[in-house]
């Protein structure tokens, strides 16, 4: 099983957004073998990384992979030695011949490609998250939205 992870880069950490989201992966996962895809970038990919972290600590049998959009040599330098340190394994999606400016939205559209299920915050329609999640809803995913527990 695949879950990935999309929502704005804006992103106000709630604590009864991280008990549902965990709940969530309970009722979805339980104990069998699940890749968490994330994107490390911006407030709700941090707060993803989180939840999933903790979802690990009692979950052994799921993997945190980490999407990167790029991968040339600076980036490599830069960020992923450090992306390594905290993820169980890198992966990169077949878009090196996509322009680096879209890099990020071919990563996304890749990551709800694979996935089974998909867990966002996205509250406003622009943005890449809001793209994502109507991508997401385009090809049929299971979509679960936090901000539908503000209303």
């Amino acid at each position: 099983m695949i879950i990935t992870f999309c929502g704005h880069s804006k992103f106000t950490t709630k604590k009864a957004y991280e008990e549902k989201i965990i709940s969530y992966l309970e009722k979805i996962v339980g104990d069998n073998v699940v890749d968490m895809y994330l994107g490390g970038y911006g407030d709700f990919d941090n707060f993803a990384y989180e939840c999933c972290k903790k979802f690990k600590a009692s979950h052994p049998k799921t993997n945190l992979v980490f999407v990167t959009p790029y991968y040339t040599i600076e980036y490599q330098r830069k960020r992923l030695k450090y992306q390594k340190e905290r993820y169980d394994l890198i992966i990169y999606p077949e878009i090196e011949n996509r322009p680096l400016k879209f890099a990020i939205t071919y990563r996304n559209r890749y990551m709800v490609d694979k996935a089974d299920y998909v867990i966002c915050y996205v509250e406003h329609d622009w943005g890449g998250a809001y793209q994502t999640y109507k991508y997401a809803k385009k090809k049929g995913k299971n979509i679960y939205n936090l901000v539908s527990f503000d209303k």
